[in-house]
This record gives C-alpha cells, structure tokens and sequence, in this order.
C-alpha cells in the first residue's frame, strides 16, 4: 500500500510526514547498518508549486548554503569531495573520506554514464514533447549493488535511482523515485535538489515546471533523532519569487561562473577584499545573485568574517534565504549539534 502526502509546497507535505511519523501508533521498527529507523515503506509525495521547494518546518534549521552550493554542484557534473565539503565540513562522516564522491549525482547525471544526461534529455525532449521515454538515470547497478556478501561497496550509494520527465499541458512534470529517504536528514535537501533540476530544465525547454512528485521506497527516521520532531518550527510562511529558469544557454553559463567561484571560495588562501569581489555576478541575474550571496555569505562565516557574512546577506533581496539564513545562522551561534547539515 502506498502512503501519500500532498500540499503545495515541499514544507506542507514534509509536516503532514513528520507528523505522521510523531503520531503514528502504526511505525514498523527497522534496523539498519547505522542504527535503529523507523520506517514507512512505498510513500508517494507530490508537491503542487515546486518552486515553494523549502522546508522551514525542521527544527534545526537546514543549512540553505548547503543546499544551494549542492545544486551548483550537481549541474556542473562535478564528484569532487573538497569543494562540496566547504559548505558541510561533516558530509564526510556519511559520504566517506575520499577525493571524489561515489554516488555524486551531478556526476551521474553529466558524466557517469559516458554521456550527458541532462543535455540529451533536453534536445530530445525539445524534438519531441510528446515522449514517454524520458529518464534520468542516477543508479547503476555495476557500481552500486552491494557485493555478494551483502556488503556495501562504497559509503556513498545513492538514494535516488531514477527521474521521469514527461511534457503536459506545457509544463514539465516530475517524478523522482528513491530506493531510501532520511526525512530529517535527506528529505529536505531532496526537495531542493530535484525540483531546482525540474524548474532548470522548464526553463531550458522554455515552459514552467508542472507538478512535483516522488516515490520513496523507504522514508525513515532514525530512532536516536526523535527528538527533533517534538517541536516542528512554526516560522511566518514564507515564498520563494526567485526564478532558475533560463535559456539552456544561459543557464549553462551562470552555473559555470558561480561553480568557478564557489572552487575559489573553497581555497583557504584568500583575502577579504579578493572574497568580496567572488560573492558578485558579472551580469544583473537576481536569481542567480541571491544565490550566490547565501553560498558566499556561508563560506565567509567559516572563514570567521562574521561581519562580512551579514554585508552580504543583506544583499540577498530572497526572502526565504533571508529566513532559513537567520535560523542556520542563530543554530550556529548556539552551537546546536546538528545530524547531517
């Protein structure tokens, strides 16, 4: 049986499961190679506005400049270990301690595979709106099913194994399937990570992303992270009016420039004054500069430039980076431990 939540926004279907998973009497207990879960199997989520892509219910807040620098990550096709981990210096305690990363899904999805994925996708989708053979494909099993003992082969195998991408009704619709889903941990970042892909890829085809959808095989939270969902945030609703949609050109050409800049941010020998002029595009693109500012504005704090990180923020004209910016930030200063990003 399937379980399903919906809602317009990531953040709504995101409670209805947390709060599923809080008062459910019906949760299957579930070990696993890093601890006790609890666990939902077959769920279904479906998210009206993929734009509206944020949870801010999770309390701690999640890292935005995380998540941002993730998505410049994966469209540039890079598996590159020391770049990512800037902006979550833990990602190694999951992911492994290792110059590239395994299951890197920009690298599956640009390189992997011998070809570019999302490129192809693109022209033939442009060819043929009609199709229903579209798919992106992340999983492969030659290199991620575990060996015949049933170890893992890698620390990082990933979680989502496929994405469907169909045109109707002039919009470019979505479904996401994952074999496992850490709803404190993963889910969040899941969201970001795919409805950003589907609403860059609209763009490239010209037409506005349709409906979100993904099916998580496993949704689960570990047993020892419980006590995060006693209190689910209740921040001011807040809306996303920042637009990724762009020419396939264009589009290319920003994420190349930010990636440019994020490889130089990651660098531990710089100047201020030199770090100042990398947080700034060379063309007035908001979208695209906001998110720079937070992905910069991270980075200068963990360099200690506190003053300099708030400068920028107050750059950002993106209300809800505002917003999960204020939460991370405060979790910081109070030095909340935190079990992923």
């Amino acid at each position: 049986m399937i379980t399903t939540f919906s809602g317009e926004s990531a953040d709504v279907v995101w409670r209805k499961a947390a709060n599923y998973f809080r008062n459910s009497k019906n949760k299957s207990l579930q070990s696993s190679r890093n601890g006790e879960t609890q666990e939902l199997l077959h769920v279904g989520f479906a998210i009206d506005d993929p734009k509206q892509r944020w949870v801010v219910s999770r309390e701690p807040t999640i890292n935005p400049a995380f998540a941002l620098a993730e998505i410049v990550w994966i469209m540039n096709g890079s598996n590159e270990a020391q770049i990512i981990n800037h902006w979550n210096p833990i990602l190694p305690k999951f992911a492994g301690h290792v110059e590239k990363y395994h299951g890197a899904y920009g690298f599956r999805l640009r390189n992997h595979f011998g070809f570019d994925q999302l490129e192809k996708a693109y022209f033939a989708l442009k060819k043929s709106w009609d199709s229903r053979q579209i798919l992106l494909q992340i999983w492969d099993p030659k290199s991620d099913l575990p060996d015949i003992n049933g170890k893992p082969v890698a620390e990082d195998i990933p979680c989502n194994i496929c994405s469907m991408l169909k045109i109707r009704n002039n919009r470019l619709e979505w479904l996401q399937i994952l074999r496992s889903n850490d709803l404190f941990r993963g889910l969040p970042y899941n969201f970001v990570q795919f409805t950003c892909l589907q609403e860059i890829l609209a763009g490239w085809l010209n037409i506005q992303p349709g409906t979100y959808n993904q099916i998580s095989d496993s949704l689960h939270i570990y047993t020892k992270d419980k006590r995060y969902f006693s209190k689910l945030n209740s921040r001011k609703v807040c809306y996303n009016y920042d637009l990724l949609g762009k020419s396939w050109e264009e589009s290319e050409y920003l994420f190349s420039i930010i990636f440019q800049r994020m490889k130089m941010m990651a660098k531990t020998n710089l100047k201020e004054s030199i770090f100042y002029n990398l947080a700034f595009l060379p063309h007035k693109e908001p979208a695209y500069q906001n998110l720079l500012l937070v992905i910069a504005s991270d980075s200068a704090r963990r360099r200690g430039w506190g003053n300099l990180a708030n400068e920028l923020m107050k750059k950002c004209t993106n209300p809800i980076y505002r917003l999960l910016w204020a939460g991370w930030t405060k979790r910081k200063k109070k030095k909340i431990a935190s079990p992923f990003a």
